[in-house]
């Protein structure tokens, strides 16, 4: 067992971004009392997520001026929007805030973990050096944790479970990439580090290989959508439930998010789909080369165009700021594609006579 990992790090004292820091703190001062917490989780949690003083005061046996004077708080701090009905005046969690009252009013509690220190990431990087001893050398091993990293880190802005969401997302595109290797080493593209200088690397498919397969045994979906938050992620999940191990799925977004929305987390609890510990990823090259499958969803142009591969594009709308309902009827139409696109795979792979 390695007993270098509580070393001093002066990265790890990296303080938060300022601006962000008092966002984050603005919004903790207006949720700072269980009674508004109570009140957004009843708000959030209703099907057209909207509200009337009158109802949530009976529901938590409170008066309606102390109940409106917690909601006229929380809509100054720009979390509850209110809206006027005739003589009716709903609230509603602001769109964009949906997120955050949903991690607040969960009873979990993550620890958060900004940075990685760097003795973490060598024991990332020797794990899967011994994961992929043979294919890729430890150096490349490295470089592809670090930049996995980085990316995760920066470009996702991610922050929960970064060390294992690295050492996944860093995996997941060695495993791509030595899968490219394989199939395009007999065109002479790719040469993995473990290739002699006669260009045999020991990779099925690649040169000195006996088995060369035609069509791979277990095909590469790779779902892409903006954020990789929502629709990408309502679609892996669904094929992951019902394909098992015969379909590797993979997901990305061209502009992630830091977090998969919470509501599509809801939605797929609803239908018992897990979630599998997925998190948003950037899109990278490695894995569209190695996908079979490439099928964008609102992601226009970002994703590179490579030939032997099919492509598709589902025409679907954003869950973002949608209420629960919204979400559902996304989640709905994706499983009835998702069903459709498992019916088309397996039939590919019937034996023919």
């Amino acid at each position: 067992m390695r007993t270098d990992l509580a070393g001093p790090d002066p990265d790890a004292l990296r303080p938060l971004d300022r601006a962000a820091a008092e966002d984050i703190a603005r919004g903790l001062r207006a949720m700072a009392d269980p009674t508004r917490v109570q009140l957004l989780g009843m708000i959030v949690g209703r099907p057209d997520g909207r509200a009337l003083v009158g109802e949530l005061a009976t529901a938590l046996g409170l008066s309606q001026p102390t109940v409106s004077h917690h909601m006229r708080i929380m809509t100054e701090e720009g979390l509850l929007a209110r809206d006027q009905v005739g003589r009716q005046v709903w609230y509603s969690v602001v769109p964009e805030r949906v997120g955050d009252v949903l991690e607040t009013t969960r009873s979990d509690t993550d620890p958060i973990a900004a940075v990685v220190a760097a003795p973490v990431l060598a024991r990332i990087t020797d794990d899967l050096a011994t994961r992929f001893r043979g294919t890729f050398s430890h150096e490349t091993v490295g470089r592809y944790v670090r930049e996995s990293y980085e990316l995760l880190a920066r470009q996702a802005k991610i922050t929960r479970y970064l060390p294992s969401f690295t050492a996944r997302f860093a995996g997941d595109r060695l495993q791509s990439l030595a899968a490219v290797d394989g199939r395009n080493a007999t065109n002479g593209l790719f040469a993995t580090d473990a290739s002699d200088a006669s260009g045999a690397s020991g990779i099925p498919g690649s040169p000195g290989s006996p088995d060369v397969p035609d069509v791979p045994d277990v095909p590469d979906v790779l779902f892409v959508c903006v954020q990789n938050a929502g629709r990408s992620q309502l679609a892996s999940a669904i094929l992951r439930s019902l394909a098992g191990d015969r379909v590797r799925v993979l997901t990305a977004g061209s502009a992630p998010a830091g977090r998969v929305n919470p509501m599509v987390v809801a939605a797929l609890d609803e239908i018992g789909v897990p979630l599998a510990g997925e998190y948003p990823k950037p899109l990278t090259d490695e894995v569209v080369r190695a996908a079979d499958y490439v099928i964008t969803m609102g992601c226009g142009d970002a994703c590179p165009v490579y030939p032997g591969r099919t492509y598709l594009d589902w025409d679907l709308a954003d869950p973002v700021g949608l209420p629960m309902e919204g979400v559902r009827a996304i989640r709905d139409e994706i499983e009835a594609r998702v069903r459709t696109l498992l019916g088309d795979l397996d039939r590919m792979r019937l034996p023919t006579t």
